[in-house]
Parts: C-alpha cells; structure tokens; sequence
C-alpha cells in the first residue's frame, strides 16, 4: 500500500482545512460529527446553505429575486436550528472576514451566553482549522475577541447594545414564554428594541438573523413581515409538512425522521391547537380555531337577516372603544345583536369597526342609536364615561336620542370577559352575518385568538356576552318549579327566564314591604 509522506499528509491536511474553511457544510458536517457524533439532516442541509449564501453576499430572495442580507429561520423547536445557526456558524463566519464582530440576542441571557460558551470552545479546540485563536486577554463568556480583532458580544433581548457593531447580528428566540407573547406591551417594547437598538449596531452590508419559531401573529417576526416582507429571506419548515413544502415531504410527514417519531407526533397533537399551529406549524392563527372553533361560527343569510327584521326582535349593543387616527392604533368596534325569544343572538350586519378619531366615532354611534334603538348598550367602564362622555352627551342632546349605556369593569383577561360569548358560541347559540363585507376579518380574529393580532371584535361581542348573560338570573327554587309543566319536563325558553326573573323580584319586594 501507497505511504504518503510527511509533505504529503501536510499538504492534505491543508486542502482539508481550506475546505472546512470555505464550506459552511463541510465545516458543519466537521463539528457535527466531532461534538454530538450526528450528521446533519437534510433541513440542516437547506439551512447552512442559506447561511453560506447570505454569508457571502450572494442570497437572493426566492420571491423578488434580489440580492439579500436578511434571513429568518422560522422552525419548531428541538429541530436543531439554533445548533447551526447560532453555535457552528458563528466560529465559521468570524474567519470570512477580518476583524468581524459577532451579535447575539435572546430573550434569555443564560440561554444566549450558554451559545457563546460553546462558540468559544469550538475556536479554542479548532484554531488550526480556523486559521485563528482566541485573545489571551479576553476569554469572558459574555464577550470576548479573537487575535483577528475580531469579538464576539451577547445579550438579552431588550437589553442596550450602545457602542456595539455587528458584522453577524442574530437574534435567537426573542420570546420564551406564551405569556409574554401575548402582551402588546411586550411586544411593543421588542419591536422599539429591535428598530432603536439593535438594527442600528449592524454595519453597512452585515447580516441579519432572526431564529424563532411563532408564538403570536403579532410578534416580531409577523411585524416585519408585515412591512419588510421583500428584504427577509424565509426558511419555514413547519412539523408536519404542509402544501408545497420546501423539502418535498409529502403532507403530513414529520419533520427530521432520523430524530422525532411517532411519540413525538402523539405529543405535538396533544398541545392545545393554537401552541400546535404557531410553535410547530410556524402559522399562530390555528385554522380550526382554539379559543373559538370554526365549527362554532354559524351564520345567517340576508333573507333570513330580512325575516329576523320584520319580527321586531329585541336589540342589544356593545362597543369595544379606540379613539384615535393613528396609523398603527386599535380599531372601534361597536354594534347590535337581536335576541331572539328562544335565546338565539344574530349579531347585526351594520357594525362599526375602523380606526376613527372621536367626531367620526360619536356620530356613527349616534348614527346607530338611532337606527337601532337598543334596548341597552354595554361598554367597558371610563371608555366613554372619561374620554369622550360630555361629547357624546351633548350630541345626544342635540340629535334627541337617549339609550342606556351601562359601563362595566369586566376582567383585565380578555379570554376570561369572552368567556359568556365563548359558551355561547359553544351551544351554536349565536348567528353572524355570511354576507356581511366584515365577516372574513371577524371569523380570522376569533379563530386566532388569544394568539391574533387584534381582538377588536371579540372585545366587542365579549361585552354583548357578559351584558346579556347578567340581564336574567334565576334561583334553583324557581328553575325546580318550573321543571314539571303537567306532569311533563317544561322546556326552559328565555321567555321563561324573564317571567322567573320578574317573579323572583316581585317576592323580594313583597317580603321586603311585609317587615
């Protein structure tokens, strides 16, 4: 057998180390195996070549076809995307060019810093492979630099980032807990972080990272693609492969066969529908619905509308308020439903629901007392009584309409105040308008809820709901009275329910008056 020499083996060694240095796979496959003895998988496989394109300026968007610098990684969790994109890669990329600055943010900093950690041992353990080594006078987990200039920074996202620049900035999951996903306040305050404190430390043809997998429509993520969907390239793998999937997998097939299996797949379905389509399917509107279910959402048609109308049934209202012309603010919504003397609500066709200053909103809900004259109108207390009450009352002077509001202090929790709606809707008690130009938008917002973007609607027909169900209460003497009719079970109507009510009331004050 062939002996290489020493030149030989020297000289092999040398063409391996520039392939590992100009090959993101290669480079990969080399760690990979060398650390966790595994290949890379085949998502793995699309994922480094996409870091290796935006790495040497040389991505194109797959849908406009232009050159660009910004990739997201939007895969369920467990699938080993922060691996390659956060702990192989980074190493890879400081020696690509010179003096390069890694960032690195997450929503936890010891989840952050435990990635440093282990970018810090590989270029310790592989400095002949890099071609570069580690400062002696900088070694700290949450920073350090390379005797290339270059440096390598972590920090939690929201934190400050002045005087810091990034050749490589990355953010690797920016929220971590479904309840932070749902406040607007917090995703507020990322959205101002990442627009006034990270996107500024980023130098001029530097790339861009987000790693996330979605746990609200309006995160991050949803945000910019929203606005900037033409400068980010999408990798989105969800676990079970839908229509037109970017690996090929027939639909429905796992994601990385070699690693999640059936026990797996049993676990992912027994998550609530809406942690199953944003944290795995990357899409955080659940198509069936979670809070509401689609099968839930029974509408009415137009001659049906015009036969309920000529019943003269009793209306109702409730208004979820926003006053303000912002671009970006929270619609009103506000509108009437009819009660029907078997318990079944329609909501109304004609609601009001868009971003409005306060003349236009007072007028449309003058416009509608008059058009609807509802019996009452519910709305979450100081909306009107403190923002806009002496307006309103003056107009309602001046047009001679008069009508009950009735403000309430329901709960902080939106889903716990849409509980009385939600049971409603559960017993297919209650009716939308098919017809009605609004209902696409309305049906999207309550089958993404509490994960959607608004919930102006919901807020709206959640008032209706508490409003309606604290009208009528009955005592379990009086429901046990009336549930022998003749010897027969007696159906028990809402028609009932008022005349128990009634009764109940006229027995109070009969007692009352006897003392």
């Amino acid at each position: 057998m062939f002996e290489q020499t020493k030149e030989q083996r020297s000289a092999q060694e040398i063409l391996e180390r520039r392939k590992l240095r100009s090959d993101l796979i290669s480079w990969a496959r080399y760690i990979s195996k060398k650390r966790w003895d595994q290949e890379p998988a085949k998502h793995h496989l699309i994922l480094l070549e996409k870091l290796q394109a935006v790495s040497d300026g040389i991505l194109l968007h797959s849908k406009t076809g232009k050159p660009c610098s910004r990739l997201m990684v939007l895969m369920p969790p467990s699938s080993a995307k922060s691996r390659y994109t956060s702990v192989i890669a980074p190493p890879w990329f400081m020696q690509r060019r010179k003096a390069c600055n890694i960032l690195a943010c997450s929503h936890s900093a010891d989840l952050i810093e435990t990635f440093s950690r282990q970018c810090r041992n590989i270029v310790e353990s592989e400095e002949l492979v890099l071609g570069y080594r580690l400062a002696e006078d900088s070694r700290a987990i949450k920073e350090w630099s390379t005797d290339g200039l270059g440096s390598y920074y972590c920090s939690g996202v929201g934190a400050g980032l002045s005087g810091r620049r990034a050749d490589y900035a990355i953010i690797d999951d920016y929220i971590g807990l479904e309840e932070d996903a749902d406040s607007k306040l917090i995703r507020d305050k990322q959205w101002a972080w990442y627009h006034a404190d990270f996107s500024p430390r980023i130098k001029p043809g530097g790339v861009r990272i987000i790693v996330a997998n979605r746990r609200h429509e309006d995160d991050l993520v949803g945000r910019l693609l929203a606005c900037e969907a033409d400068d980010w390239e999408v990798i989105k793998l969800p676990y079970f492969a839908e229509e037109g999937d970017p690996l090929g997998r027939a639909v429905g097939s796992r994601l990385w066969p070699e690693y999640f299996n059936e026990e797996t797949d049993r676990e992912v379905l027994s998550k609530p529908a809406r942690t199953q389509a944003g944290l795995y399917q990357q899409r955080p509107a659940p198509e069936e619905g979670d809070f509401f279910k689609k099968d839930w959402l029974v509408t009415y048609t137009r001659d049906e509308y015009d036969a309920l109308m000529r019943l003269e049934p009793r209306i109702y209202g409730a208004g979820d308020w926003a006053v303000s012309e912002s671009k970006d603010a929270n619609r009103s919504c506000f509108g009437g439903a009819a009660l029907t003397p078997d318990g079944l609500l329609y909501i109304l066709p004609d609601i009001f629901w868009k971003t409005s200053g306060p003349k236009e909103t007072v007028d449309a809900f003058i416009q509608f007392l008059k058009r609807r004259s509802p019996m009452n109108f519910w709305s979450e207390k100081g909306h009107i009584s403190k923002a806009w009450g002496p307006f309103l009352q003056e107009r309602m002077r001046e047009e001679e309409v008069y009508s009950v509001i009735t403000e309430v202090t329901p709960s902080k929790a939106k889903d716990i105040r849409a509980r009385a709606i939600q049971g409603r809707m559960s017993m297919l008690r209650v009716r939308f308008p098919g017809f009605a130009p609004w209902w696409e938008a309305a049906m999207h917002e309550l089958l993404s809820f509490p994960g959607g973007k608004a919930d102006d609607f919901v807020d709206f027909i959640a008032h209706l709901g508490m409003g309606i169900n604290g009208m009528v209460k009955t005592s379990p003497a009086a429901k046990n009275e009336a549930e022998l009719f003749n010897g027969a079970a007696k159906p028990l109507n809402f028609r009932w329910l008022k005349d128990s009510d009634a009764e109940e009331k006229r027995k109070k004050l009969v007692k009352y008056l006897g003392r």
